[in-house]
């Protein structure tokens, strides 16, 4: 069973982080545990989701993940055999970063998840408008409270997160040890030469969305059809872009090569960067994990690497 060491931790995880953003909207809550349950008996144990999932959805309130995250591990007995990650700050009732939202949220992550500590806690996204110290000292109390485990960034500029990082030194507090980031291989602008060298520097494991960038890396929509995907009118953005066009054939050469699927080969380069040990991709039904586990497993060649590497270039 496959186990990597989340930053410097004592988490060791699955590469494949199981995205729970489909959960409650893309997938009801009897598919959800499906997904669950096959992401389990393959060795998963990590899992993302967020406070705001999926608040977006008419009918929906927010927390509607969390919650079915929460019964499944009830229901198979299985919250100590999990690492759970989630996220505050973008609740449309907790937004934001101030910390009186934070310690309410928290709180209503925790009893949705039915669980007394969460293995990952992520400000959502930053917030300019809440004092930095104050949120650093808030985050810090909930690690001291044994409320979280561990802290993480998501979407945090560089700029901003060695900001963080010089707080949480200069006061000695809790610090990001994790980060979300979009990145793949036609979207690395948030993730740049520079973001990768200090995240190197201070061992901060890297943990990437939007893997599959919508759905384009799996080829299937290349036409423009995105039929069957309900995130599919994201694909848009690629199809037409001949840049993305021309990674995506290399990409399918390199699968054809080894005789797997494209969204299998996405994965596995996304693995091949150092600062990352486990990627975030979601899944409606089972059977779209099998593609996504075996990328977890796949070796490119350095030439492979290389030339997935040189695919493409943010303008």
């Amino acid at each position: 069973m496959t186990r990597v060491q989340l930053a410097d931790t004592d988490l060791f995880v699955h590469p494949l982080q199981l995205g729970g953003n489909p959960f409650g909207w893309g997938a009801d809550r009897d598919q959800s545990f499906a997904v669950l349950d096959a992401y389990a008996e393959a060795g998963g144990n990590f899992i993302d989701t967020a406070d705001a999932y999926s608040a977006w959805v008419e009918g929906n309130s927010g927390g509607e993940s969390e919650t079915i995250i929460g019964e499944w591990m009830k229901a198979r007995g299985n919250r100590d055999e999990m690492v759970i990650a989630t996220k505050v700050g973008m609740h449309p009732k907790g937004h934001g970063l101030d910390p009186a939202n934070i310690r309410n949220c928290v709180d209503d992550s925790l009893r949705r998840l039915g669980t007394d500590h969460i293995d990952v806690y992520y400000a959502h996204r930053d917030d300019d408008d809440v004092d930095q110290v104050a949120v650093a000292e808030t985050f810090d109390a909930l690690v001291r409270s044994g409320k979280v485990s561990y802290l993480g960034a998501s979407n945090f500029s560089l700029e901003r997160l060695q900001k963080a990082r010089k707080i949480s030194t200069k006061f000695s507090l809790a610090c990001y040890r994790v980060v979300q980031d979009r990145f793949n291989l036609v979207s690395r602008a948030a993730v740049d030469p520079q973001k990768q060298a200090y995240l190197r520097s201070e061992g901060i494991a890297e943990l990437p969305f939007h893997s599959l960038a919508s759905g384009f890396l799996t080829g299937k929509h290349t036409g423009g059809d995105a039929t069957g995907s309900v995130r599919g009118d994201r694909v848009a953005d690629f199809v037409d872009d001949q840049k993305a066009l021309g990674a995506l054939e290399i990409l399918h050469d390199v699968a054809a090569n080894h005789g797997v699927t494209m969204t299998a080969t996405a994965i596995a380069w996304q693995l091949t960067h150092d600062f990352i040990p486990s990627t975030i991709a979601s899944a409606r039904v089972p059977e779209q994990l099998t593609e996504l586990l075996a990328g977890t497993e796949m070796q490119l060649s350095p030439d492979e690497k290389a030339a997935l590497d040189g695919a493409w270039e943010e303008a």
